[in-house]
């Protein structure tokens, strides 16, 4: 079988063995534990700009877009401008999800305007689907072990038919989880872009996840599990297409979900005690505290006098004083960096910069 054929040829059924469904039960429990935790923070966006920076590095990194978490939250808190390539492919991920996720969350679809939408804001430009044959992937000593398909035509074809794969239930009826990990080895065997195939493939992941409502924010973030099994990854995407061993990457991509989801309900409980924390000292301990001025402080990593003015509706002198006020009793770290003064939110930096 033409494993890009599977769409048609492959059977749910074959995936109703005792490991698999035993493997569905832990994860599906774990993602819906996430989800349930996610709702308990009184701001969702905190938890989408810090969580969506963190997979944004880590999915870059998978890339080889390397950069750090200092530069990275510096450059944040000066809005993405970017400072090296790295932090603005960093940041380009980031706002590329937060356009898909936007766009799922209305349309109630995850369809193939969406995906080229993605995939132009993280390549800055509108080439679209392959035109030209792709590169083929070889082995170590040089053989060819997989060639995506070649002619434009085949490329548009298999896309449409994942597009109805991830929309119409009745194509293949099974678990979205399942139909997710068939539906990324499909994207990643069609190879259909230039260039950010990868990072495409991942933020549809959770796009896919978001549509068929499992998750109601993009908050589980595969890229940090794959980076860290990366070997096992093309190994067993291969083995699919040398064997149809099906189940073993179905398998790992649930357990690639379900350690995922472990990761992010503790990361979420710590941002949410950090919250609470700084809430209680601030409020009991400022006449300035205002649920704005919590949000900003928890938006970013690092803060700066423009941000506050801007959230706040303040001056630059208030701005300034409240945010010296802070650092000089603890609360915010104060670090001048060239020209610019950067107030650091330790504990949210500290929860984010342990979260590998």
């Amino acid at each position: 079988m033409d494993e890009l054929n599977f769409l048609r040829d492959l059977s749910p059924e074959r995936f109703d063995t005792a490991p698999l469904l035993k493997r569905l039960t832990v994860t599906s429990r774990s993602l819906a534990e996430l989800k349930g935790v996610a709702g308990t923070l009184p701001n969702h966006d905190i938890l989408i700009r810090t969580l969506g920076l963190q997979e944004a590095k880590d999915s870059s990194e998978i890339e080889n877009i390397v950069t750090t978490h200092d530069d990275l939250f510096k450059d944040d808190s000066q809005g993405g401008s970017g400072t090296s390539a790295a932090v603005k492919e960093v940041h380009r991920y980031r706002q590329a999800m937060q356009v898909g996720f936007e766009s799922v969350r209305s349309k109630g679809m995850l369809t193939l305007n969406q995906i080229l939408e993605v995939q132009s804001i993280l390549e800055e430009n509108r080439a679209g689907f392959r035109k030209v044959p792709g590169t083929v992937l070889r082995s170590g000593d040089g053989r060819v072990v997989y060639t995506p398909p070649q002619h434009p035509d085949r490329i548009v074809e298999l896309m449409g038919e994942l597009e109805r794969f991830l929309n119409d239930p009745e194509v293949f009826p099974a678990d979205p989880l399942i139909k997710m990990a068939l539906a990324h080895h499909q994207f990643e065997s069609i190879h259909p872009f230039y260039d950010g195939n990868g990072r495409t493939g991942r933020i549809v992941n959770v796009l896919y996840l978001i549509q068929q409502g499992l998750l109601e924010t993009p908050v589980l973030y595969l890229s940090r599990h794959i980076l860290q099994t990366k070997t096992e990854y093309y190994r067993l995407l291969q083995g699919v297409r040398d064997r149809g061993a099906w189940d073993e990457w179905v398998l790992y991509m649930l357990d690639c979900v379900e350690h995922t989801a472990r990761d992010a309900i503790a990361t979420v409980h710590a941002i949410r005690e950090a919250f609470y924390a700084a809430k209680h000292r601030i409020r009991d301990g400022y006449k300035f505290y205002s649920r704005d001025l919590l949000n900003n402080l928890f938006s970013h990593p690092y803060t700066k006098i423009e941000f506050v003015q801007k959230d706040l509706s303040v001056s630059r002198i208030t701005a300034t004083k409240y945010l010296d006020l802070l650092a000089r009793d603890g609360v915010l770290e104060k670090r001048k960096v060239g020209r610019n003064n950067y107030y650091v939110n330790r504990a949210l930096a500290g929860i984010l910069i342990r979260v590998r």
